[in-house]
């Protein structure tokens, strides 16, 4: 948690697939969890009550995760869809949440990092969204070289 008090969350619930050996492969987009995306492999170990609780990345999708805060219109359902929207074109994925104007989005390797970038930016600049990098590959960072 950072000085700010976020995320406002200290344990998050994940959907995933249990891969039958110990591991699981994420099936869902990370809100808060940082250095993970969907589709990585997680090491998981179940407690007494036999809830998995999550260890350590054995294999990553080279998925990256992104996330936004929604500033334009308050965050209202109208601007996270066209949030998603404007990034789906791009070749992501995500979700919006409602309680916290965010849109989490899952950038695939092959989408198009060099205009998602791009885009993040151009709307921070215009304040139309905050956005941090919640798990990023070397594909990411490169695109920010180019």
């Amino acid at each position: 948690m950072d000085e700010d008090g976020w995320p406002p969350a200290s344990v998050e619930s994940m959907w995933a697939v249990d891969l039958g050996d110990g591991t699981v492969r994420l099936d869902n987009t990370p809100w808060f969890v940082r250095g993970v995306a969907g589709g990585d492999i997680i090491s998981v170990e179940p407690d007494d009550e036999g809830v998995l609780w999550a260890g350590e990345t054995v294999e990553p999708s080279q998925n990256c995760t992104i996330r936004l805060i929604v500033l334009k219109d308050d965050g209202s359902a109208a601007a996270r869809q066209s949030v998603l929207e404007a990034f789906h074109r791009l070749g992501t994925t995500g979700e919006g949440i409602e309680q916290f104007r965010m849109v989490a989005l899952d950038v695939p390797p092959e989408a198009d990092l060099p205009k998602i970038r791009a885009l993040l930016e151009h709307g921070a600049t215009k304040e139309w969204w905050h956005w941090e990098e919640g798990c990023v590959t070397a594909a990411w960072h490169a695109a920010a070289r180019s």
